[in-house]
């Protein structure tokens, strides 16, 4: 299934497949990196808590997001 991802999150492509894992996994990548608050909220806890150790992110923001979800005790 093709997306069309909002500009401000991925500039280098109009569409995504989000059935294909590698670009499900860069696009949330890039939303954790580049998303708004409106773009984040649309995220599954869970599946953040599944590839936070495989995404590549800035120090800061994971350590966020692992804080976060520890706190919200979302397992993998």
């Amino acid at each position: 299934m093709n997306i069309h991802p909002p500009r401000h999150i991925v500039w280098s492509t109009d569409q995504i497949d989000i059935n294909d894992p590698f670009q499900k996994r860069w696009l949330l990548q890039q939303t954790l990196i580049h998303g708004r608050a409106e773009d984040i909220r649309k995220l599954k806890l869970r599946e953040i808590a599944l590839e936070l150790d495989t995404l590549r992110l800035p120090e800061d923001v994971y350590s966020l997001w692992k804080r976060y979800l520890e706190y919200r005790h979302v397992g993998k």
